[in-house]
């Protein structure tokens, strides 16, 4: 149980969501947005989390949203995980789904609420970062639509009372060769020590991470790296290795250095799997 009370709001429009939150901001009741809800509970069982409002944004069809349009596959920020893996439509993306936490929890968990989360791991996110994916906000002075990458820095750096809408991926990406693996202290239990997630476009590799550091990632200057074919596939393992941002988690999964040893295993994985293609 949640150890303090709120008040349950639930927006038909995202304009309404915003309108909402500014409202109940300048009341001082410190709003969130919910979707899924798990994170709340979690969180708030733990007093990590604290808020006299939330605004259920579920009843919004925008955030709803699933389809493929003029070359894009539009995802609403309220989709269940498992509604994302079963519809195959973008299948890495449905890959790296299949394996964060377990199908019941999938079933609440949702798209924008493992992005925008406080658990460090935020999978969902790999795929759409080497996908070049844009998101659609809602925000006190309007929409606006933008690229995730120019926003996503370990977090999506979202302005205060902004909202999640969607997230379109171009249609190019949905079929390209791709290669995603999680790595566990224990094969197929518990929290994960890396996630790899990876795409082969135009002949370059593109690569994600979660689980390396404190929040996950995707660096140019590693596929710079990796893609490097003057250079031998360990070779240029280690100089990507030096571009890794710091400090590197450790925790009672695994140390920094024996994640830099299963990182660079998973790597040299990938590129003998995706170069052959």
């Amino acid at each position: 149980m949640i150890p303090y009370d709120f008040a349950y709001y639930k927006a038909s429009a995202a304009e309404e969501a915003v309108e909402l939150y500014q409202s109940l901001q300048e009341q001082g009741k410190q709003p969130v947005y919910y979707s899924g809800g798990t994170e709340i509970i979690t969180l708030g069982r733990l007093n990590e989390v604290y808020t006299e409002a939330v605004i259920d944004i579920k009843g919004i069809a925008e955030c709803q949203t699933l389809q493929l349009e003029q070359n894009q596959l539009v995802m609403g920020a309220a989709l269940p995980l498992t509604k994302l893996q079963e519809s195959n439509l973008f299948p890495l993306l449905g890959q790296i789904i299949s394996e964060i936490a377990d199908h019941t929890a999938r079933n609440k968990i949702t798209l924008g609420g493992n992005i925008c989360g406080q658990i460090y791991y935020r999978e969902a996110v790999l795929p759409l970062l080497i996908a070049d994916t844009d998101i659609i906000i809602a925000g006190k002075s309007g929409r606006r639509r933008i690229s995730l990458n120019s926003i996503f820095d370990g977090r999506l750096r979202l302005e205060d009372g902004e909202l999640l809408i969607q997230l379109i991926t171009h249609s190019d990406y949905l079929g390209l060769p791709f290669y995603s693996i999680k790595k566990r202290r224990q094969w197929d239990v518990g929290y994960p020590l890396i996630t790899v997630a990876a795409l082969k476009k135009e002949d370059k590799i593109r690569v994600s991470f979660s689980g390396v550091c404190l929040f996950p990632f995707r660096s140019e200057q590693i596929e710079q790296s990796l893609n490097d074919t003057r250079l031998n596939p360990k070779a240029r393992i280690e100089r990507a290795i030096q571009h890794l941002p710091k400090p590197i988690s450790g925790d009672v999964e695994g140390s920094p250095e024996y994640r830099i040893f299963v990182l660079k295993n998973t790597l040299l994985d990938i590129l003998q799997a995706l170069e052959g293609e």
